[in-house]
């Protein structure tokens, strides 16, 4: 390959999308860089060395030493635990991350799902595989109270979405004292949290996974839930005490569960979830969507221009 690129896009896809899509929309925004899509790993490691930003999954530290003019790695993942961060801050480099792009997919999701706990539709689908044609009793969504865990780009999209629905909505966000767009606004503490979930038709989860969420929905949380409940995690498995749940989904305790992630992850075939009626799940897809691409390279365009101007740089993510 001959020519120096300003930007790299490596190799490894995501989400089933071709990588080559990714340059060719970054190219519509920035006509006046050179974008390279290294097909292989000698092309990256050619073509890491002249290049100002790289964008991928991951970058390995060997190929991260050879970029020496490397300023800004964007990563087409929200997370970034799997990037060598400590490695790029020695090394003076910024992290971005796609957080955000995936947001409105996973609010209509999650909303979907608690209408279809509303309208029981899991129970008209049933039926219909049963052939059977026999009424149920449905309720309404309307009036119900929506406690939305986490007030980032997912929290505030569902919080948004749910504004014609005439529900009254609580937000659990690390700072309450900002406020937010649910008309109410609670800390992570035990008992304000307690307090939201005893007053909860549904449960929404869209934080992310930290020390102090992990396992946030345990035992004594799902026993503070009403019956009538609904737990609908659409950020991080661990979030959720898995075993836990699956004794509230047995005995009744809470009404149902909607997954689009579960711990483990992805769920054995074997495992008691598949099985219950009570319990829906998704293999992971809340985020999906036909956009992808189009959002992540608006962010990546929008954060080269800020390089050259030293404006802040868009979704940055703290290195060590």
């Amino acid at each position: 390959m001959s020519g120096k690129p300003d930007i790299v896009v490596l190799r490894e896809g995501t989400e089933g999308l071709s990588m080559e899509s990714y340059a060719d929309a970054i190219r519509e925004r920035l006509p006046d860089r050179s974008v390279a899509l290294a097909r292989t790993p000698g092309q990256e490691r050619e073509l890491i060395a002249d290049a100002r930003v790289v964008t991928g999954i991951t970058i390995d530290e060997e190929l991260l030493d050879r970029g020496e003019r490397l300023e800004l790695f964007a990563c087409t993942f929200a997370g970034t635990d799997h990037v060598p961060m400590a490695a790029l801050g020695e090394r003076g480099v910024a992290v971005t991350n796609a957080g955000g792009i995936h947001a409105p997919g996973i609010a209509e999701q999650a909303i979907g799902n608690m209408l279809v706990f509303a309208r029981r539709l899991h129970e008209g689908w049933r039926r219909k595989s049963n052939g059977e044609w026999r009424h149920f009793q449905s309720t309404e969504f309307t009036d119900s109270t929506v406690t939305i865990v986490g007030l980032g780009s997912i929290g505030q999209a569902v919080s948004k979405r749910l504004a014609g629905f005439e529900v009254e909505t609580i937000g659990v966000r690390y700072t309450p004292e900002k406020g937010g767009p649910t008309d109410e606004v609670v800390g992570f503490e035990e008992e304000p949290v307690h307090d939201a979930l005893s007053r909860s038709d549904y449960v929404v989860i869209a934080c992310p996974l930290t020390d102090l969420t992990r396992g946030l929905i345990g035992e004594a949380e799902l026993a503070t839930l009403p019956p009538n409940a609904v737990v609908v995690n659409a950020a991080r498995g661990g979030i959720v005490d898995t075993d836990a749940l699956v004794a509230a989904l047995q005995s009744n305790t809470i009404r149902g569960a909607a997954l689009d992630v579960t711990d483990p992850e992805p769920l054995p075939p074997e495992h008691v979830l598949w099985d219950l009626e009570n319990c829906l799940i998704t293999p992971h897809t809340g985020g999906h969507t036909p956009k992808h691409w189009d959002r992540l390279a608006d962010i990546l365009a929008a954060n080269v221009e800020a390089l050259e101007s030293g404006e802040p740089l868009e979704n940055r993510v703290r290195t060590p």
